[in-house]
């Protein structure tokens, strides 16, 4: 098989070069313990302590009542610190207190039941989505395929597919490219090829010639 075998945890571990922590970098589904994280293929997160701690360290507020899903696509690039907060993180807010009482349980989960805590939905990322250092992703963000999330920055809105967003709250910096080209992009959708064609075809995924992606 050529390229890295996406069924084991450390795409780094039998390369040829020094590195020094070989499994800084994981696939990250082979993290995940949870029901409702759902991650594709060859999605990597890169930290220098490790991955195997993703759930707990970067989806914090994720519990076992949570009805929300984090569902994040294929050949993602997650760089160390990119935090999911998710709706389970979320407090009423149409009362006098917004202190969650009915999470303490001990008779509280009777008088105010979680049921009544505010769920925006799920959080859902596509395909081939890059997200920069110490990123946050707020509750119910759908982010395209093909976007870049810049370092620091805190999504808190949709993200349309190939743009570039930065910032506190995240704005739109630019599209990544013209309207026609994301439309064939969006259309070929490289990152469902079979492992073979896509790895025939890296020269033309990695390149700017859209007409030569389009003969693959």
């Amino acid at each position: 098989m050529i390229g890295p075998d996406p069924s084991r945890k450390y795409p780094f571990e039998d390369l040829p070069y020094e590195l020094d922590n070989k499994k800084r970098c994981v696939f990250l589904k082979h993290c995940i313990t949870r029901d409702n994280i759902l991650v594709g293929d060859y999605t990597y997160y890169d930290d220098p302590k490790g991955g195997e701690n993703f759930e707990k360290e970067n989806v914090p507020y994720q519990y076992s009542f949570s009805k929300e899903k984090l569902i994040i696509g294929k050949f993602c690039a997650l760089a160390a610190g990119t935090t999911f907060i998710t709706s389970s993180a979320n407090h009423k807010l149409d009362g006098f207190s917004t202190y969650p009482f009915g999470i303490m349980g001990h008779g509280w989960e009777k008088i105010m039941d979680l049921s009544q805590l505010p769920n925006k939905g799920d959080t859902i990322v596509g395909n081939d989505v890059w997200f920069g250092y110490k990123s946050t992703i707020m509750p119910a963000v759908t982010i395209g395929d093909g976007a870049i999330v810049g370092t620091r920055s805190v999504v808190t809105k949709d993200v349309p597919p190939y743009c570039v967003v930065g910032g506190n709250p995240a704005r739109i910096i630019r599209k990544r490219f013209d309207d026609r080209t994301i439309e064939e992009l969006l259309r070929i959708k490289w990152w469902d090829w079979p492992i073979e064609k896509i790895t025939r075809n890296i020269p033309a995924i990695v390149g700017a010639n859209l007409e030569k992606l389009k003969r693959c």
